[in-house]
């Protein structure tokens, strides 16, 4: 029952994240001008076999009768050449669409992220860099190969029905064992591809907040253990990358065969068509340009089918990442639904009954705390490590979620403005310095305040005798 439920669970996601890459692609992508392109190759494709077949028929009546064929083969030649090349440039230009949209979205989500969000810096950063970048495969490479996979065969196959039904049937018959290889190969590829881009976004994440925390890292000499563990998880992510690269290998092995195999059949029949060998009857005699157009147009009855295989890959990534992101914007709030308008004067601060608990915690980090903070005042929290002080801080900055009672900035209510943000300011345990002068640190807060302005406020702050000390 646990194996039946977990399965269930996983369709589930594969549904979600296939209606969230519908929904990512909505206008298209260029996905559809890529197709119609690829069927124009296909189309090219059969010109030139039918090219090459006629100047192989018209060799013996020189070059007259050749030149109106390798004319067809030519133009069918820059034809097929100009498809492809403007079809992988439509693909990419809807590829970068789709993802400045996403991208908008994703930074969007992360810039309004619910409080107490469990999401790192390094894993929002991952998401909106790398796992966005996943798409773009999809959208340029799969969803164009797949649609076309569906009719270019059909295609061919109409094309080589006319020349010789037999052949036909040949390519039709043999297409069903080449779909099966296609579709083991996938199942078989999918969990592996998955693991491998799930480990690859969780290594990125870690070393963007690695990369963050690294001035704590040398302050407490950890640089050696930290490397290890970095090693380590690159280490995990190489092993899987090669299972991922083991599997690619086998699935593209089985599908060559398979497409070679056919054409061979096809090539058997028409030789020994040709040669009156068949040691059964068949309804048909092929002529040298008959058999020649068959044999040069088998392999493109399978060109499809095999650009969707290699690109299967992208498909994968792409749904194992809008399972990442669906999960970045459905961990995103709305924004506040009033915007206050503030008194000149300062205003007091309630708390009544407030609870602060974060998702995934058994408890509550702060549980039914009330006092007023009044205008003008100065209050200290005063409690042990890991009493809830700075969750109340945060809960006023809009960074942790109030679970019970009522907060109170003066008139307004803080569940609906959301945070006192633009009236506070906020000296956390984990001062930052920008790279710069302490006078260009000083301005972040107002960009326009004159030298004076600036010196005031280091004055004002205490900052006097430390630069007197240092000289300026």
């Amino acid at each position: 029952m646990e194996t039946i439920a977990l399965a269930a669970a996983s369709r589930d996601r594969l549904r979600a994240s296939r209606a969230y890459l519908k929904a990512v692609v909505a206008d298209g992508g260029g996905v559809s001008r890529s197709t119609t392109l690829l069927l124009l190759d296909t189309l090219a494709a059969i010109g030139f076999a039918a090219g090459l077949a006629g100047g192989v028929v018209a060799v013996g009546g020189g070059v007259p009768a050749m030149l109106p064929w390798a004319v067809l083969a030519a133009a069918s030649a820059i034809g097929r050449g100009g498809c492809a090349m403007l079809a992988a440039r439509v693909g990419a230009g809807g590829a970068y669409r789709a993802k400045t949209r996403l991208r908008r979205r994703i930074v969007d989500a992360a810039l309004h992220r619910a409080p107490g969000s469990e999401a790192t810096t390094g894993t929002l950063l991952s998401a909106a860099v790398d796992e966005v970048d996943a798409i773009d495969g999809y959208v340029a490479r799969f969803l164009p190969a797949r649609r076309a996979a569906s009719i270019a065969p059909l295609i061919v196959l109409g094309a080589t029905a006319i020349a010789s039904p037999i052949a036909a049937a040949i390519l039709a018959a043999t297409v069903f064992p080449f779909v099966a290889a296609m579709i083991l190969a996938g199942g078989a590829a999918a969990d592996a591809s998955r693991r491998q881009f799930v480990a690859l976004a969780r290594l990125s994440g870690l070393f963007a907040d690695w990369i963050g925390a690294l001035p704590l890292v040398l302050a407490f000499r950890a640089e050696h253990r930290e490397a290890t563990a970095l090693g380590d998880a690159s280490e995990e992510l190489a092993r899987r990358t090669m299972r991922v690269l083991r599997v690619a290998f086998l699935s593209s092995g089985a599908l060559e065969f398979f497409a070679a195999l056919s054409v061979a059949l096809v090539a058997v029949y028409a030789g020994f068509n040709l040669l009156g060998l068949l040691p059964f009857p068949v309804p048909e005699t092929l002529t040298l340009g008959r058999a020649f157009f068959v044999l040069a147009l088998a392999p493109e009855f399978y060109a499809p089918m095999r650009r969707l295989a290699a690109a299967y890959h992208d498909r994968q990534a792409a749904e194992t990442a809008a399972e990442r992101l669906a999960a970045v914007e459905q961990a995103s709030v709305a924004p506040a639904t009033v915007v206050p308008t503030w008194p000149r004067t300062l205003p007091s601060i309630r708390f009544d009954s407030v609870s602060v608990r974060y998702d995934g915690q058994d408890r509550a980090a702060v549980s039914d705390v009330s006092f007023e903070v009044r205008a003008g005042t100065i209050v200290a929290l005063v409690g042990p490590s890991g009493s809830g002080k700075s969750s109340l801080l945060h809960l006023l900055l809009g960074l942790a979620p109030l679970s019970g009672g009522r907060v109170s900035i003066g008139v307004n209510d803080l569940a609906e403005i959301g945070s006192i943000a633009p009236i506070a300011a906020w000296a956390g345990q984990s001062p930052l310095i920008l790279t710069g002068t302490i006078g260009s640190n000083i301005a972040l807060a107002d960009p326009t305040a004159s030298a004076e302005r600036i010196a005031e406020v280091a004055r004002v702050a205490g900052l006097s005798p430390m630069l007197l000390a240092r000289g300026g």
